[in-house]
């Protein structure tokens, strides 16, 4: 039986280029689980190990690796690490999502020049809505512009953190050699061979003496009232010990009431240590973290928690399908019970039994297999055959399903065709298992056309896909231009009534709808309510008329696109005793949408993209005059140190291939992330040209 106490949980999320991927290679080089140090910028670090990232040096996908940790000093016992290491891209946040999900506790990590840059706000959100306890580390503290105390302070400034600085830098830019630890008041120095075990424990050098004792009076004055006892002696004047303000900070962690803040270079090796030891002494284990709240099938909680004991029914949440040449992987979070191989378990989604075939414990690529898992571990099982991500697996004889995951709606699409007419199929098969792999991923054939339409995050999240098609599984395709997933909506109330008849001989079909139809609050969706009286529309027939409706509202009147926002009140109607039907009803639903809609001032409604760029100051002019010409609509500029940030909203249809102007605009140094924020209706102009060019594509099939 494992000790649960020895597990963390863990994963390193921040912006793109802060040095995730490099410190988790600095974790697997420490913990013995890797002989030679692979480097991003050589495409050779081990947790990329798509072809995709390590030619660009970006992780996509988020890749799960154990290894064990005694302590920098083995002053632990082996602590077991299951690690994450997930992207930065904002195209990929939904790889950071359902990872975090699954975690207990996470590295966040910052670059020490960058400080907390677009893409470090969006994860550090997440890890707040997931609850997830974390620690931070201040990385590439080399590089030239690093200055580690402007990066704490923008930590409490723009995330609302309260960070507890543990280490502090010695030296900085090139002169950085090493960390003093404020608890033990020692420095810690590495020599310059690169290797993270050569450095000395050492005084603290003498001109930072005064500095460190007022860093470390600001950590235990920060800590101590998590303990009324500890805080009681501390106001008395009598110091804590170590372990009285360790106990305080690992309580105050877990709370999420302030993040212990370490700081190094896990290029040069040094400070990484430290980190490993945080985690270990102030991120939770499996059994300090809230359980996981248990629903109905229908998501409605159910009041019942996956308290974590391997002793209790068996719980697993399927966070990832990775699928490679043994077939798909399913990753599982294990939350209670125990899972022995060839195990019979229950997919709460499906309703269906899977069998456990193979049980694997993955490091990147490589698997190592195993007999059984249990409460807390992170495992991949091979053979389930109709499992999803999100889904639940549990003990047949005691069901219960764990609280979903909720992805995003994609906000561009684009039209793919192979280039050779017979690999139809194999791109079929190709293109279902991306789609298991990536919720966030979406596929649909045009029905007109026949044309295979993928929907994704972003222009990159799509060229990545059709280069994984091409590269993984051999299909050459056409792609398409990109196209917005517009929406439409009415601005306009209509009262209206229809008649459906058809009564000549054999039974006839009868079913007379007066309604209201008004618009709705914008992101309200689509509602129904019926205020019959007197039993004119039988209750029966409600449901009916509602489902004609809402089957029609995928197809707007304009060009096509699905209708959002507005309501419709059934206020009266007829029917006949013998002729009426449910099917009559709902025919009457569907003519009556296309009946009224057109009356109701139908718009087009354009996607709006929260934007934030980063430009070096001299450019601020050019990327403001460039985003206002992108019809964008400026919220903020904050300047920083090594330039400025600008917040807009600007439409998606005029940011595609964004990032080469504002490369070409800022010399190479400007950088953007954005993700979906709102629908907004389209200007008269731009919506008549997309309804133009929807009418013409049409005309252009029918032919």
């Amino acid at each position: 039986m494992t000790d649960l106490s020895l597990y963390r949980n863990i994963g390193i999320f921040a912006h793109v280029d802060a040095g995730k991927t490099t410190t988790t290679e600095r974790i697997l080089k420490l913990t013995g689980k890797i002989h030679k140090i692979g480097e991003v910028h050589d495409g050779a670090a081990t947790t990329d190990f798509m072809v995709q990232e390590q030619e660009r040096g970006i992780t996509i996908q988020s890749a799960a690796t154990t290894c064990m940790w005694p302590g920098s000093t083995n002053q632990f016992p082996p602590h077991r690490f299951n690690i994450i290491d997930t992207p930065g891209h904002v195209d990929f946040t939904i790889e950071v999502y359902r990872s975090l999900k699954v975690l207990d506790g996470g590295i966040g990590v910052f670059c020490g020049s960058g400080g907390v840059e677009p893409q470090s706000e969006t994860n550090w959100r997440y890890a707040n809505d997931s609850k997830v306890a974390r620690v931070i580390y201040v990385n590439k503290l080399d590089r030239l512009g690093a200055n580690f105390y402007r990066v704490v302070k923008q930590v409490e400034d723009v995330l609302g953190a309260k960070p507890v600085v543990m280490t502090l830098p010695i030296g900085e830019e090139e002169n950085f050699i090493g960390v003093v630890d404020l608890l033990t008041r020692k420095a810690w120095i590495w020599d310059n061979s690169g290797d993270p075990l050569k450095y000395e424990i050492q005084d603290v050098p003498a001109d930072m003496a005064e500095q460190v004792e007022e860093w470390r009076a600001k950590l235990i004055d920060q800590v101590a009232d998590q303990d009324d006892e500890i805080m009681e002696k501390y106001l008395e004047g009598e110091e804590p010990t170590i372990e009285e303000i360790k106990k305080c900070i690992r309580k105050g962690t877990i709370a999420m009431d302030f993040f212990p803040t370490f700081c190094g270079s896990s290029f040069k090796n040094k400070g990484v240590q430290l980190v490993l030891d945080g985690v270990v002494e102030y991120l939770p284990n499996p059994t300090e973290v809230k359980p996981q709240p248990e629903t109905d099938i229908e998501g409605v909680p159910t009041g019942e928690h996956a308290i974590v004991d391997p002793d209790r029914p068996f719980r697993g949440l399927v966070f990832k399908i990775m699928d490679d040449r043994f077939g798909a992987l399913n990753f599982v979070r294990i939350y209670s019970g125990k899972l022995k191989k060839g195990d019979t378990v229950l997919n709460t989604y499906t309703g269906k039994t899977e069998r456990v075939g193979r049980m694997v414990e993955m490091h990147a690529d490589d698997r190592n297999e195993i007999e059984s898992a249990q409460a807390g571990d992170i495992v991949a099982l091979i053979g389930l055959k109709n499992v999803q991500t999100g889904h639940t697996l549990c003990d047949p004889d005691k069901p219960a399903t764990l609280e979903p995951m909720v992805f995003p709606d994609p906000v561009i699409s684009i039209a793919i065709s192979p280039k050779d007419k017979g690999s139809n199929e194999k791109m079929g098969i190709a293109i279902g298992k991306m789609v298991a792999e990536d919720p966030s991923f979406r596929v649909e054939t045009d029905q007109e056309s026949g044309e295979t339409i993928i929907k994704g995050m972003g222009e990159l999240h799509l060229d990545i896909k059709v280069d994984i098609l091409k590269r993984t599984h051999g299909v050459d395709v056409n792609v398409g231009k990109p196209q917005v997933a517009y929406r439409e909506t009415i601005t306009k109330r209509v009262e209206d009534e229809y008649v459906h008849k058809k009564q000549s001989g054999g039974s006839g079909q009868y079913a007379k709808i007066n309604y209201i139809i008004e618009p709705g609050e914008p992101g309200s969706g689509f509602q129904f309510e019926s205020t019959v009286v007197g039993g004119n529309v039988p209750r029966e027939y409600w449901p009916a008329v509602e489902k004609g409706f809402r089957a029609s509202i995928d197809k707007g009147v304009l060009a096509g696109f699905p209708c959002l926002d507005f309501k419709v009140n059934l206020t009266d109607g007829a029917f006949h005793a013998v002729d009426s039907s449910s099917i009559a009803f709902e025919i009457a639903a569907r003519a009556a949408y296309r009946q009224s809609i057109p009356k109701g001032a139908p718009q087009l409604l354009e996607p709006i993209m929260k934007v934030d760029v980063f430009t070096p100051e001299a450019h601020v002019g050019d990327v403001i005059g460039d985003l206002n010409r992108r019809r964008g609509m400026i919220k903020s500029q904050d300047p920083g140190v090594t330039g400025v940030r600008i917040k807009a909203d600007v439409p998606l249809s005029d940011m595609f291939g964004y990032i080469g102007d504002l490369r070409t605009m800022t010399s190479g140094r400007g950088q953007f992330s954005m993700e979906f924020s709102h629908y907004a209706p389209c200007p008269k102009n731009v919506a008549d040209e997309v309804i133009k060019e929807v009418n013409e594509r049409n005309k252009n099939k029918e032919k």
